[in-house]
Formats: structure tokens, C-alpha cells, sequence
């Protein structure tokens, strides 16, 4: 059994993090997209236009690649284990089935709308397009995440002829550990944001690429936010983990003074086994901590010298922002972690064990095929994504195709000049060029 568990359940972990890696950023940039566009909307600045633009086409990109990785996990509910699918389906699939069909669908044609929607219609329209975009996106959460608290804590369903039927729509959709799941990873995803236009904008200001006065009002606009994002997420999570420890008791070892109760229930009704998960999942736990202590230090520190600009004259600091973007990425990782291996040997917590949601007949052959095409496709999704952020990032407002005035010509990007040559300019001020429309 373990030679085709083991690698099907990596396969699905490689699979379920790098989408959920993509759809963290993909969350906290459309937010703050919302706000440079109303801006735009409201004033008619060109700067706030221009903001819209750059980091607008930096989403795009993470959008179309992280889809790659979302089709690839739903293959795997049909391929690797449909006995999950088979078992409760009925339950499970009814919120997955309306992220598809009805949030996804709307959210990629209203952002299709708004992409292509630049000079052909009004500003107001425009931007209520792009809040239909943000809102389509949090709603495909809210029933991804339901889909994903009904397995870490079924409810509103009954056992009828082996298997799960829905009894309760509104039981489900209302699951507290679903939604303090959904409240705690949206608002990490506002801090991997953050962190992400502070990176780019920290180093556009250390290199002094030409665009200071539009990488410093980016600045100002993510940073002050930061910590409290930050605190924000660290709040949610301790809401979130005051239902876990009621709800999946096991998740914490002997820490939780309820998990041993739970495991003679268990042992009852399924009979002996370990019914406590890897030690590594608690392990996780501490390291989703650690990166926010020092994603708060470094945050509250750029903040504090952002007065009277002196953080533009610091290049240490400049350098530490950049680089602290791992660091909401690795808490997101290891967050993720402890949530799923927490709930382990269960698929479905104290109804579903793992080994019995394999899909039957299953051999190790195939899934080793399977986990190293697929684990393949999803590491080619990120280093394109990466590359392609990295490239367009570099090159600064000016480099920005989304929302180019049709017919006109592609200006040179002083982004990829040497550093040392860049015009030192106030490009808030500078009238916008135009180039073929995204």
C-alpha cells in the first residue's frame, strides 16, 4: 500500500502547493489593484493609471499560469483518488462543482473584459470590472474553502447506502473551520501582496532605475500596510486554531488535552492504528511562525524610515525588502502544510482514511508516472511564472504592454538600462507613452 500512497499523496501535495503559491499572490495584487484603479477612477491621475497598468500585467501573468496548476489538481480527484470522489462526492464535489462553473468561469471573463477592455470603455466601467474580478476571486476561495473544511470537519451531510449524502447546503457553507480558514488565508495572501510590490519597489529604488517618484508612491501604498496585514493574518490564524483544536484534536499531539479522547474514538470505531499525524506537521507550525516575526520586524523598521524619505537612501534596507519576499511564501507553504498533514491518517477527518480514497486497482508504476509528469508540469509553471515577473518587473512602468493605446510604438525600457546611465526623473509627471494594445 505504501509504495502507491506515498507518492500519491506527494504528488498531491507538489500539485496543491504550487497552485496555492500562485493564488496567495494572485489574491493580495488583485486587492490592491482594486485600490490603484478606484484611485485612477476617482481622480483621473495618470500615475494612478500607470500603477494600474504595471502591477496589473504582473497579475495577469501569475493569473494564467496559476490556472495550469489548478486544472492539474482537479485531474488528480478523478485519477488518483476517486475513491474519495466516490465516497463523498455528493458533499464535496457541490462547492467545487460552483467554484468551477461559477466563480472561476466569471473571473477569468470578467478579467478577459478587463484586460481587453482598456480604450474601449469608460473609466467607471472599467472599474467596476475590476471589482467584479476581486470579488469573483474571493468567492472561488469561499467554496474552494468549503470544500476544504468539510474535510477537515464534515458537516451537514448523513451516511446513506456507503456513502456521503449533502443534507444540510447551508451547514456546509457556514462550517467555521472552513471559515476561518478562508478569513486567515485571505488575509495572508494581503501580506504576500504586500511584501511582492514592496520587493519590486525596493529594488527599482536601490538600483535607481529612473522611476523613483512611482516605485516610492508604490511603496507608500504597501508598506504602511504590511504590519498590519501581518497582524491581521496572526489574528485569524489564533481563531482558526481555536476551532481546530475542538475540531481535529490529533492535529496537535499531546499538546491538545482533548486528542487522546479522540483517538479511542477512533480506535473504537475503526480499530487499532496511529491515528496521530507525521511529526513534521507540528514542526510546519513553528515554521509558519517564524518567517511573520521577521516579516513584522523588517516591515515595522521600513516603515519607521520611510519619514522623510530616508528609507529611498537606505540600500541595506532596500536589499532586506527585496529579499524578504521569500518569506510570506515560505509561512505559506509551511501553513499549508500543517493544515493537510495535520489532518493525516484522514481524507476525510474521522470518516475517510487516506489509504482508503486511492483510487482502486491503483498501481505504483502509474502513479510514480503520474507524480513525475505532473511534478514536471508544475515546476515548468513556476519557473515561467518567476521568469516572467522577474523580466517584466525589471522593466519598470515603462515596460508595461497592458493597456497600451493601440497603434502606437513600443518605447525602450529604461528598466533594463545599467543603473549607473538611468535618467533620474520624476516619471509621475511624465506624459504616458502608448504602444499596441495587451
Amino acid at each position: 500500500m505504501d509504495d502507491v500512497l506515498v507518492p500519491a499523496r506527494l504528488q498531491f501535495a507538489i500539485t496543491a502547493i504550487s497552485h496555492y503559491l500562485f493564488v496567495a499572490l494572485t489574491l493580495g495584487l488583485v486587492t490592491y489593484l482594486v485600490v490603484m484603479q478606484t484611485r485612477w477612477a476617482v481622480t483621473g491621475k495618470e500615475a494612478h493609471r500607470r500603477q494600474t497598468r504595471f502591477w496589473g500585467q504582473l497579475y495577469v501573468i501569475n493569473y494564467a499560469l496559476g490556472i495550469g496548476t489548478g486544472i492539474v489538481m482537479e485531474f488528480q480527484f478523478g485519477l488518483t483518488w476517486s475513491g474519495l470522489t466516490h465516497f463523498v462526492g455528493n458533499v464535496f464535489g457541490a462547492p467545487l462543482a460552483i467554484e468551477t462553473l461559477v466563480a472561476f468561469f466569471a473571473e477569468s471573463t470578467l478579467l478577459g473584459l478587463w484586460i481587453f477592455g482598456w480604450h474601449r470603455m469608460g473609466r467607471t466601467l472599467h472599474t467596476v470590472l475590476l471589482w467584479l474580478v476581486a470579488l469573483t476571486a474571493y468567492a472561488s476561495v469561499f467554496f474552494v474553502l468549503t470544500a476544504n473544511g468539510f474535510l477537515n470537519h464534515p458537516v451537514g451531510y448523513e451516511m446513506k447506502d456507503g456513502t456521503a449524502r449533502l443534507t444540510s447546503f447551508t451547514e456546509l457553507l457556514t462550517n467555521p473551520n472552513a471559515l476561518a480558514a478562508e478569513s486567515h488565508i485571505l488575509a495572508g495572501s494581503l501580506v504576500t501582496g504586500s511584501f511582492f510590490i514592496v520587493a519590486v519597489s525596493a529594488w527599482h529604488l536601490r538600483r535607481r532605475t529612473g522611476h523613483e517618484e512611482f516605485f516610492w508612491s508604490s511603496m507608500k501604498l504597501a508598506l504602511p500596510l504590511t504590519p498590519v496585514f501581518i497582524l491581521l493574518t496572526a489574528s485569524l490564524g489564533g481563531w482558526q486554531i481555536g476551532y481546530s483544536v475542538k475540531e481535529t484534536p490529533t492535529k496537535y499531539g499531546t499538546r491538545s488535552d482533548r486528542a487522546q479522547a479522540m483517538v479511542d474514538t477512533f480506535t473504537d470505531k475503526f480499530g487499532p492504528g496511529n491515528y496521530f499525524p507525521p511529526g513534521f506537521s507540528q514542526t510546519a507550525e513553528f515554521v509558519m511562525i517564524i518567517p511573520a516575526l521577521f516579516m513584522m520586524l523588517i516591515a515595522v523598521i521600513g516603515v519607521l524610515f520611510m519619514i522623510k524619505r530616508n528609507l529611498i537612501r537606505r540600500k541595506v534596507l532596500l536589499w532586506l525588502l527585496s529579499a524578504a519576499l521569500v518569506l510570506p511564501y515560505i509561512s505559506n507553504i509551511a501553513g499549508w502544510v500543517f493544515r493537510e498533514v495535520g489532518r493525516q491518517p484522514w481524507v476525510v477527518y474521522g470518516v475517510l482514511k487516506t489509504e482508503d480514497a486511492l483510487t482502486p486497482g491503483l498501481g505504483a508504476g502509474t502513479v510514480l508516472t503520474s507524480l513525475i509528469v505532473f511534478g514536471t508540469l508544475v515546476v515548468v509553471l513556476l519557473v515561467v511564472d518567476w521568469t516572467l515577473l522577474l523580466r517584466f518587473a525589471r522593466r519598470g512602468p515603462d515596460g508595461s504592454h497592458l493597456g497600451r493605446e493601440p497603434g502606437a510604438a513600443v518605447p525602450a525600457s529604461r528598466g533594463e538600462q545599467d543603473p549607473a546611465h538611468a535618467p533620474d526623473v520624476d516619471t509621475e509627471t511624465a506624459e504616458p507613452t502608448s504602444a499596441p494594445s495587451f
